[in-house]
């Protein structure tokens, strides 16, 4: 909670006459807390919350169709594409033995029906955030359920919210709740945990820059004989440039024409599997019998073993189904994987194994070999629209993750764009997408093939992949407390293919799987020393808080003013007064008529209900006018404008102040009447707030032989005092409380001050190593992170603070 243990009055046994007259004055204030259950001041909205949770599995069927047929754009144009390139990137050598076709045609069905079919639309679909998927919607979600966040921001009010759906294991179940507490007590588990999030990030992200190159590259290879490789590479990079400077238009622009170009696609390669296969060899579907991969194997030993990484290139863009089902539901994507995209995917690789087995020296280019002639050319032009697509849905599946990691503190700020009011999660990243850009053009010269491209891209899918089972493996013995042998079985069956797969991979290290490799390892390495940073500036803050003294002795200075306005001091920090407060009344000796001290934090969740987004607590004495304001996001939400934020916080505010006088005077007329329904009131801040980290272990103040110092810095920007109000530059009034009686009068002050001007208030703090920390943390913190913080965006860009109204503050923090 909000600065720590407040003052508390049990309600018991409420008389009937005391019922009669809350729920009378519950009701003419019109707010719908009828059924009140442990409400306090930071809390009021708890009552009146909306339940906008995903429940996409009930929608009716012909939503369910709708979705389910849009879905088919944008989820499955990368496995849809893949049997443009996987027979050829699979006998990169030739085709030794014509069975060798069957073999490898049975290793393709089994690892369709089994890692996309079962694992992801039957199992992992299900282990979604409410409906979003993806590493950090499952981070998020276990983070929920046990408590592994390394940042110690959780509060009992966020158990509140409408999206949290928790449900803590009960005593019987001894083994997950056992499993919970041992991950709560193991800080090491914390850390594994974080950075299996922050890896399968990193893979996702490999997979954006190669997904494009791959997809386009293939598609366009269809003209290879005639024009050249060199040639191909060009069109395909111009392709590549189009494509990402369409980026910010966004995928809703042009969305309507996803689902049919991908259906288009979906029944010419069917159809012309179908075709191929009653042509030239029915027999092929002798692969159904797993027998010919045992044969396989033995034929071929250990370069049967070494195609596998060929053969896993069937299965790409499997991932997409979750990261992309925020935007669809469980029911509709596994409709359309189903009943459209598997017979599909399906029948073409059968189609073409047919068609092998009569050509088996054309495998280098199989597909555009296997096209009937009336129809090459309408396949070719389909085929590029395809590749397009596809690359466009990873790409933004790519933003979308990059976006959530930065809401979860574990990526550098950057500025985030969302496209489409329509389609929820659709975001485009400028500074991504030039990166993007940059990466898909080197790989596509430094590669020239998809065979070449095709050993990088399988480590980066397969990464991700693994990744997900064992953190899905962690949901379903812990959330859904399945029985051990279950989880085994999905753990050890699903790991042992995928680590197969991996292992095959894995020898192309030297000739491009490094690829993904060093840049999940880089992009892990950044993302973690942002994320560290964050958790020991926010550690800081924390233990080096403002005292509630500070504000009875700054109320007795006579060099400190109260001008008109509203002033808003930004903070990460969700507990208590944060230390850079001091440093603004040393630098500006002036204090609005009203204070407001906000924290913007990500709680997580997808969103958090607009009703349900702001907390407010009141610095004691009222009539000091200082309030402490946490405003909760989800880590898809989106912030909005200032002005409409700032507008929302104040009419949340006034709403607080009416509220915490409603409350109030409940407190006061129940005061001698008990209920078994616990009615909570919290009315101030106790000077002696105890913090608690994340295992529930007490954090106690630093001392003044600290390890940690504030250290004022650069003072206050002339720009910026300049840029305020003239109000703030010219006030002569002392710090002398205004006594005023009743809400009304209170929230005639809270306009009149907006009247007066907002100004906003940041603390521009550089973080440095401690001169007594160790080496590793000077390069880190001096080094790493000042690099990264300097490079992207700066704290009031992400958030959108008007340059006019902000006022900064410099200092330093050694950590």
């Amino acid at each position: 909670m909000l600065g720590g243990e407040a003052d508390r009055v049990s309600i018991e046994d409420e008389t009937e006459t005391t019922k009669e007259i809350t729920e009378k004055k519950l009701k003419d204030r019109k707010v719908s807390w009828a059924k009140l259950r442990r409400v306090d001041s930071l809390n009021l909205e708890a009552g009146r919350v909306s339940m906008n949770a995903n429940h996409n599995s009930k929608v009716g069927w012909s939503v369910t169709l709708t979705l389910a047929f849009q879905s088919i754009g944008i989820v499955y144009g990368d496995i849809g594409t893949s049997p443009l390139y996987v027979y050829a990137s699979t006998f990169a050598k030739g085709i030794k033995n014509n069975d060798d076709i069957l073999g490898v045609l049975s290793l393709i069905i089994y690892t369709i029906v089994l890692i996309p079919m079962l694992k992801y639309v039957f199992i992992v679909l299900w282990a979604n955030d409410n409906g979003n998927g993806g590493a950090f919607a499952l981070y998020s979600l276990i983070c929920r359920h046990i408590k592994m966040s390394l940042a110690p921001n959780q509060q009992p009010e966020d158990m509140e919210l409408s999206n949290y759906k928790l449900e803590i294991p009960s005593s019987q179940q001894k083994r997950a709740h056992k499993l919970k507490q041992m991950l709560e007590n193991s800080h090491f588990a914390r850390i594994i945990l974080l950075l299996l999030a922050i890896m399968g990030t990193a893979m996702v992200i490999g997979d954006g820059i190669l997904t494009p190159s791959i997809s386009v590259l293939s598609a366009v290879s269809g003209i290879s004989t005639s024009l050249g490789q060199n040639a191909v590479v060009g069109i395909t990079v111009a392709i590549l440039v189009v494509l990402f400077s369409l980026q910010r238009f966004g995928t809703d622009k042009v969305g309507v024409l996803f689902a049919p170009v991908i259906l288009i696609w979906f029944i010419f390669i069917g159809g012309i599997g179908l075709y191929n296969l009653f042509k030239y060899d029915i027999g092929v579907l002798k692969a159904f019998n797993p027998k010919y991969i045992v044969d396989y194997f033995k034929r071929n030993g250990k370069e049967g073993w070494l195609s596998l990484g060929g053969v896993f290139l069937c299965i790409t863009g499997s991932e997409a189904m979750f990261a992309d089902l925020g935007h669809f539901s469980v029911r509709a994507i596994q409709i359309s994987f189903s009943f459209v995209t598997f017979p599909a995917i399906l029948t073409a690789y059968i189609g073409q194994a047919a068609y092998l087995r009569q050509f088996p020296d054309k495998v280098g280019n199989t597909f555009y070999e296997s096209i009937p002639d009336p129809l090459y050319w309408p396949t070719f032009v389909v085929a590029i629209g395809a590749a397009i697509i596809a690359s466009q849905a990873m790409i933004s599946g790519a933003f979308s993750i990059i976006s959530q990691a930065l809401s979860l503190g574990c990526f550098p700020r950057v500025k985030v764009v969302h496209t489409s009011a329509n389609h929820e999660g659709q975001v485009y990243i400028p500074e991504i997408n030039y990166m993007f850009l940059i990466g898909c053009i080197v790989v596509c010269v430094a590669f020239k093939t998809t065979e070449n491209i095709s050993h990088a891209y399988g480590i980066a899918v397969i990464g991700d992949m693994l990744i997900t089972t064992t953190l899905v493996s962690l949901i379903m013995l812990v959330i859904w407390k399945k029985s051990l042998w279950m989880v085994s079985l999905f753990f050890f069956v699903f790991g042992f293919i995928e680590i197969l797969y991996f292992s095959s991979q894995i020898t192309k290290f030297s000739k491009g799987g490094y690829f993904p490799i060093v840049l999940a390892m880089f992009l892990t390495m950044v993302m973690g020393i942002w994320h560290y940073v964050h958790k020991e500036r926010y550690m800081f803050e924390l233990k080096n808080k403002v005292s509630t003294e500070y504000l009875r002795e700054l109320a007795n200075r006579t060099d400190v003013h109260r001008v008109p306005g509203i002033g808003l001091l930004y903070s990460e920090l969700v507990q208590g007064i944060p230390p850079i407060f001091p440093h603004f009344i040393a630098s500006v000796p002036s204090i609005h008529s009203v204070v407001v001290f906000v924290s913007i934090k990500t709680i997580p969740v997808n969103r958090v209900a607009l009703e349900e987004r702001f907390l407010f607590r009141q610095v004691e004495p009222r009539e000091y006018r200082i309030f402490r304001c946490v405003a909760r996001r989800g880590y898809n939400d989106v912030l909005g404008n200032p002005a409409e934020f700032e507008s929302q916080l104040i009419q949340n505010l006034k709403e607080f102040i009416q509220q915490q006088d409603f409350m109030l005077e409940v407190n006061e007329g129940a005061a001698t009447t008990t209920t078994s329904e616990q009615l909570v009131v919290s009315t101030a801040i106790n000077e002696n707030d105890q913090m608690q980290d994340i295992s529930g272990k007490e954090v106690k103040p630093r001392s003044n032989n600290s390890s940690g110092r504030i250290i004022p810095s650069h003072g206050v920007s002339s720009d910026s005092i300049r840029s305020l109000p003239a109000s703030v530059r010219k006030s002569s009034n002392f710090y002398e409380p205004i006594i005023i009686q009743g809400p009304e009068e209170e929230i005639k002050f809270i306009d009149k001050a907006t009247e007066n001007g907002v100004v906003y208030m940041i603390g521009e703090a550089e973080v440095v190593a401690h001169p007594n920390s160790s080496i590793l943390n000077k390069i880190v913190v001096n080094y790493a992170y000042s690099f990264l913080r300097k490079n992207f965006r700066q704290g009031e860009d992400s958030i959108a603070i008007p340059r006019k109204r902000l006022l900064k503050v410099g200092m330093t923090y050694e950590i």
